[in-house]
């Protein structure tokens, strides 16, 4: 299991402020469910510029569920320029930091908090939520400007480090040797050896990390609307699986889980991994 603090737990397992507000005037969305992570923010914010009341709906892993709930928190009582100055650090923070790998899901709070402010106050959305630059991962829709972004606001030295804020580089890897480029351009240095090519794994411990993945990160956001899944078998780069409880009886969703499925496998056990449903 990852290490989790005890508050992530809390507000994974009891969510503040969950759902959408009636009398919201401020929404800012984030992500997408193609890439196994989505937030939406909603703020009542009143005259005075005091957010007065925060909701918020996700999609995603525990962490995510976690740092929407402690953002919600955060920012009640806030005038918006001082949610403004909330970084993602600040966010993991306040739940006892995050592991390394779930810090995407502070930077994504960070983004539709910005979103939602920017909305509020009649400007455009924020341009990495706009995809201005240039698209660099696009399994994930990263773009330059988000990667050298969460760079200098966060002090990141790897590739493996911009995977974990960022998910760039975390699913086909194509683009992980331009990552790596604009990382020695950034500090100036040459390519760190965490850019080397993931070694291969074998069929045993492949099935491993798979099932481990099933468990703590795709089942979760499953039950949470009464699904299941099951591993029926793994094949080289082949994963079959079945769906059960809701997620079997309802077919038009079928497409978008088994993509879901897919990315998160790809992320965290093997970039050509290929998900098929028994």
């Amino acid at each position: 299991m990852w290490d989790y603090t005890q508050a992530v737990h809390e507000h994974f397992l009891h969510p503040r402020n969950a759902g959408p507000l009636a009398d919201a005037n401020a929404v800012g969305e984030v992500g997408s469910l193609a890439c196994g992570d989505a937030l939406k923010l909603y703020l009542k914010i009143n005259g005075q510029g005091i957010i007065e009341k925060a909701g918020f709906e996700t999609f995603g892993c525990a962490s995510a569920i976690a740092s929407s709930s402690v953002l919600t928190d955060m920012v009640k009582g806030m005038t918006v320029d001082e949610a403004l100055k909330l970084t993602n650090k600040d966010i993991a923070g306040a739940l006892g930091g995050l592991p390394k790998e779930k810090m995407h899901c502070s930077v994504m709070g960070q983004e539709a908090l910005e979103a939602a402010i920017r909305q509020w106050k009649g400007e455009p959305p924020v341009p990495h939520a706009q995809e201005e630059g240039r698209l660099v991962c696009k399994c994930f829709g990263v773009t330059d400007e988000q990667i050298i972004r969460a760079v200098r606001e966060n002090g990141l030295k790897t590739l493996e480090e911009v995977t974990n804020y960022t998910k760039a580089g975390g699913a086909c890897g194509d683009c992980r040797d331009e990552i790596a480029r604009m990382l020695e351009a950034e500090f100036q240095r040459k390519p760190l050896t965490e850019l080397k090519a993931r070694p291969s794994l074998t069929n045993v411990r492949r099935m491993q990390l798979i099932l481990k993945i099933i468990d703590e990160e795709i089942r979760p956001q499953l039950a949470a609307d009464g699904g299941d899944i099951e591993l029926v078998d793994v094949d080289g780069r082949r994963v079959v699986v079945a769906l059960r409880g809701r997620c079997a009886q309802c077919r038009s969703s079928d497409v978008t889980i088994r993509n879901l499925v897919e990315r998160l496998l790809r992320e965290h056990v093997e970039p050509d991994l290929v998900v098929e449903e028994a």
